[in-house]
């Protein structure tokens, strides 16, 4: 884990209200280890900002760092405002990783919704052969082409592009096989939908929880979830409860409990 004073590369804007950032982080990019991790970002060092903001890297490929955002407020707005030429303080990597689906044995599903497209993507150009379904509210959030034949299936809540519904409409519509694992990444009553198809199921599912967090290194606590462990004392905490900056941010789904 290091800090950073990356140099933006590039900043752009692929779909209503979502950018792509690329920056130059040597450091960051030297110690990756696969996706799933994210990266805590600080738009400036001044009293304003100083709580970082978590990012789930999109794409690393040699010296450059990529992240998929969505503007939510001032401080994604501001992070939008960047040019080529600025700079991040990033304090990367951090969490750990999505497993086994290098497996030749494994079909991957990989699901991506809202702001949790970033480390499917990243998974998804590592997979030879996977399912990719993305889900957005309207068609102008998607940056992808719905195209079912090379097994990429977009939805929306409106039903303007894709499948009218949402990721669990289309879910729906994949065989799955006892070789089949999901993999998830979006708002956590998308995750719950997706944890209860998956137990119901019987499937195998890695999801990875967004949570907010002020450090990325456990030491503020705001990232707890509870874990799925009915067998410890109440007042257990550590075995009670997990914190996603440090434990996740990726869980099998029969690891944790939401709300």
């Amino acid at each position: 884990m290091v800090i950073e004073l990356a140099e933006i590369l590039s900043n752009e804007q692929i779909a209503q209200g979502i950018w792509r950032m690329s920056m130059h982080a040597p450091k960051v990019a030297a110690d990756y280890v696969g996706p799933g991790q994210f990266i805590n970002l600080l738009t400036d060092d001044n009293w304003d900002h100083l709580v970082r903001r978590p990012m789930s890297i999109a794409f690393v490929k040699d010296d450059a760092v990529d992240i998929i955002y969505k503007i939510f407020g001032e401080m994604t707005d501001q992070f939008s405002r960047k040019n080529s030429g600025d700079t991040m303080n990033i304090l990367g990597h951090l969490g750990n990783v999505f497993s086994d689906w290098d497996r030749q044995d494994k079909e991957p599903v990989l699901i991506g919704g809202g702001v949790g497209l970033a480390p499917i993507l990243n998974l998804y150009e590592l997979c030879t052969d996977a399912v990719l379904i993305m889900g957005a509210r309207t068609a102008a959030e998607h940056f992808m082409k719905h195209e079912p034949e090379n097994h990429i299936y977009l939805t929306t809540d409106d039903g303007s592009s894709g499948i009218d519904g949402n990721v669990l409409t289309a879910l729906n519509e994949i065989d799955l096989h006892e070789n089949s694992i999901i993999y998830a990444c979006g708002p956590e009553l998308m995750l719950l939908a997706v944890q209860k198809f998956a137990v119901e199921k019987n499937a195998r599912a890695q999801l990875s929880v967004e949570s907010y967090m002020g450090c990325g290194v456990g030491l503020c606590q705001g990232c707890v979830i509870e874990r799925q462990n009915g067998q410890v004392m109440k007042h257990s905490y550590h075995e009670k409860y997990s914190l996603v900056c440090l434990d996740g941010p990726v869980y099998e789904c029969d690891e944790i409990i939401f709300g």
